[in-house]
């Protein structure tokens, strides 16, 4: 479990901010008619904040390099 906690460390990262992110994006701004797909529940909105913040920090994520000598 620690080595795939390690392994992917930055996308669970992305997936906790971007969760928490998408939620205060719900609470603050939302969407006052109901008639947004993505904001008008809370539910929608972490969920689509934590596809957005697993995206974003996996860019940053450094790939190792395999040769073959």
């Amino acid at each position: 479990m620690g080595a795939k906690f390690v392994k992917y460390r930055l996308e669970i990262a992305g997936l906790i901010i971007g969760a928490i992110a998408g939620w205060c994006y719900w609470y603050f701004v939302g969407c006052a008619s109901g008639t947004c797909p993505i904001t008008s529940k809370p539910l929608n909105s972490a969920l689509y904040g934590s596809v957005v913040g697993v995206l974003v920090l996996s860019l940053f994520k450094k790939e190792t390099s395999k040769s073959s000598s």
